[in-house]
């Protein structure tokens, strides 16, 4: 039967094994998890949207708001499966992209590895012009020259094209001109101009962010192109959103023009999920852990507030160190990502050890238990034959998995190289993972400048719950929440989301008695309509609040402190008050200020946002109850290296109040929470497992 209702959302979260659904309608919420298509993924979204429809007895056409996000983009990047890319840059500057910031991040490591830029040398193409600071020009555009180069992009084969011209930030009109030039010459490639992408100083970053979004912007442009149109011809009437790596709501035309912003889109949910549920429990600083199918992800959250960017890092491939990556310059929740899923793929290198990743089996062919082709072990097939996964309960029943075949491919893939039985390589590979994503997490809090212990963990996503307990070990961390609908814990973060849009320019000044007043003020009211713009279809009505930052440096320094500043118009008076916002937080970050220096202003930003949507309160606590496990299995200590018998429950069964001592196993449909013999859990008043550390 059909629900009356006034309101119905979805959320979609495409990764790069599943793809997640959370359906919220009436305070109810329904959920279901399908294997990805990745040569079509549109058509798990498809399949998927009718079933959790069905589950709920409802309609396309019931859907009010459809939100959607996926970690296409970012897999494509991590796993160079993007377009062949051409970059198209002032003459000169050819090699800027690769030169980097001409440091090298491990001083003593000869064979570091550097990020390879997504553009090779034969496909950085110069181009005769020049265009100053200011956006006076040096040189004119030789068109000439642009037409020339057309029959070596169709000869190389290059699907996508970014064009990076020296400060475009100050004067867009050559980048334009030659995205005009393409469009007619070249109509069928996809063109990025690093002025639209990200209108920032800095060429380096400027134009790898462009490179990025050029890289995944056939692929992401054909798919949500495609994506729409089943949408509608289902009968979907709703507004369709993309989820943007700051957390924000972007429409589907925009996210076609600038899939980059996407880039985070799924890992973003995940965060909003942590930041309420540390709001909702008074937790002051938080470590949110989201491991899907391909990566894993981990954010710092204080005071009820992730971390937030003007830029990060994509596929750091050395030790996670900052950069070891590719730089891109958008609005973003900061996080460090990690190519540890549930799909990487074990290798074993020429010293006899293994690795994990960053390749993925993602959903075709899969790890080798989903009996679809795939032969190389990963991290799903390691669980299995652990016993933290078992066969017969994966995916509440509704899908097989092969034992045996994930026995032969951990010994094929580790086991025979190293000498070892299946369950000790099986062990040996979740060590390995687990470490991984332990010393990412030491890494991202270094360089945050933050600290693990003492912290709080909430962990979600359909290998997160498997892995939480012995990462939280690792890391001195006693508390570890896993919330309902953990399996699509980003899909759920969706819901979750305010609609919010970012808005940067790059803009020059002084704080001082020349401060430009009316200047600043007209580009302000611009990024306030432009963000506004996006924003009122799916928000009419709702009041929104404004959040402006200032990026604001000593003269002379090479980098700038991100400042927060009033929304309210500037008057001259308020250069001083700048200049003293600045002092004040550079000196809160470095112990002291630098007299007689005048203060710069080289950028601002401004996060337009509807009111968050409220969480409802915790309940109190419950007397503990002791449940009775569903059944006893078999699973491997990995402090042992030895199977023994432990419970196993059924999430749906276990009540609130309930205490399950680990080790143990509770099972639910789209995951699976392994009690380790550290930590007993806990089911609190809202469904939720509280996994706490027993006293040494």
């Amino acid at each position: 039967m059909s629900l009356a209702l006034s309101s119905a959302r979805l959320a979609v979260d495409i990764g790069g094994t599943f793809t997640d659904f959370a359906l919220e309608v009436e305070g109810r919420r329904f959920s279901r998890k399908v294997l990805t298509t990745p040569q079509a993924p549109e058509e798990a979204v498809i399949a998927g949207t009718a079933l959790v429809l069905a589950d709920a007895g409802l309609t396309h056409a019931d859907l009010s708001l459809v939100i959607h996000g996926t970690t296409l983009a970012t897999n494509a990047i991590i796993e160079r499966k993007g377009a062949r890319t051409a970059l198209l840059v002032t003459q000169g500057f050819r090699d800027s992209i690769e030169m980097a910031y001409e440091n090298r991040f491990e001083q003593y490591d000869i064979f570091m590895d550097r990020p390879e830029p997504l553009v090779p040398r034969q496909l950085r193409l110069p181009v005769p012009e020049r265009v100053d600071a200011r956006g006076n020009v040096v040189d004119l555009l030789d068109e000439e020259a642009v037409r020339a180069l057309v029959p070596t992009l169709r000869a190389e084969g290059v699907r996508a094209v970014a064009v990076g011209f020296l400060h475009s930030y100050a004067n867009p009109a050559h980048e334009e001109r030659v995205g005009a030039m393409l469009a007619e010459l070249a109509p069928e490639m996809a063109v990025t101009l690093s002025a639209a992408v990200s209108p920032e100083l800095r060429e380096y970053e400027r134009w790898s962010t462009a490179c990025a979004n050029a890289y995944v912007q056939p692929v992401m442009d054909r798919y949500l192109d495609r994506l729409e149109r089943r949408f509608r011809s289902d009968g979907v009437t709703a507004p369709i959103f993309l989820i943007t790596s700051a957390g924000g709501l972007t429409t589907v035309e925009l996210a076609r023009r600038y899939p980059i912003r996407l880039v985070e889109s799924g890992p973003a949910g995940g965060a909003i999920l942590a930041t309420r549920l540390a709001a909702q429990y008074g937790l002051d600083r938080i470590v949110s852990f989201d491991m899907g199918g391909t990566t894993a992800k981990i954010c710092l959250v204080d005071d009820a507030q992730p971390l937030f960017s003007r830029s990060f890092e994509v596929a750091r491939q050395y030790r996670f160190l900052k950069g070891s990556g590719i730089p891109i310059r958008i609005p973003v929740i900061e996080m460090v990502e990690i190519g540890a899923g549930g799909g990487s793929i074990a290798t074993v290198d020429a010293l006899g050890r293994i690795q994990m990743g960053p390749e993925s089996a993602g959903s075709e062919p899969g790890p080798a238990c989903y009996g679809r082709g795939g032969t190389r072990a990963t991290v799903t097939d390691a669980d299995l034959v652990i016993g933290r996964i078992r066969a017969d309960r994966f995916a509440g029943g509704k899908m097989a998995l092969d034992a045996v075949a994930s026995r032969e491919a951990v010994a094929n893939s580790v086991g025979t190289r190293l000498g070892l039985d299946g369950v000790p390589a099986a062990l040996g590979m979740v060590e390995v993972v687990e470490e991984n994503m332990a010393n990412a997490a030491r890494v991202h809090a270094v360089e945050s400048g933050k600290e693990l212990a003492g912290r709080a963990m909430v962990a979600f996503g359909g290998a997160a719950p498997l892995h939480a307990a012995r990462l939280a070990e690792k890391l001195d961390i006693g508390t570890v929440v896993v919330p309902t609908g953990a399996g699509v814990g980003s899909a759920v973060g969706f819901l979750l989301a305010p609609v919010a849009y970012e808005v940067a320019r790059t803009r020059h000044s002084v704080a001082d008695a020349g401060f430009d007043v009316a200047g600043l003020n007209a580009m302000r009211e611009e990024m306030r309509r432009e963000a506004e713009a996006v924003i009122r279809p799916a928000a009419p009505e709702a009041p929104l609040t404004e959040n402006w930052t200032a990026d604001m440096r000593y003269r002379g320094q090479g980098h700038e402190l991100s400042v927060a500043v009033e929304r309210a118009p500037f008057t001259a008076a308020d250069a001083e008050r700048l200049r003293a916002l600045f002092v004040a937080q550079y000196v809160a970050q470095f112990g002291r200020e630098i007299p007689g220096l005048p203060v710069e202003i080289t950028g601002w930003q401004v996060r337009l946002s509807t009111p968050e949507v409220p969480m409802p309160p915790l309940p109190a606590a419950l007397p503990d109850t002791q449940a009775a496990p569903a059944e006893t299995v078999e699973l491997a200590d990995p402090a042992t290296g030895r199977a023994a018998p432990v419970a196993l429950f059924l999430r749906d069964g276990l009540p609130a109040g309930a205490v399950v001592p680990g080790p143990a196993l509770i099972v639910e449909d789209e995951t699976t929470t392994y009690v380790t013999a550290a930590f007993e859990a806990r089911i609190n008043g809202l469904g939720h497992i509280v996994m706490t550390r027993r006293a040494a």
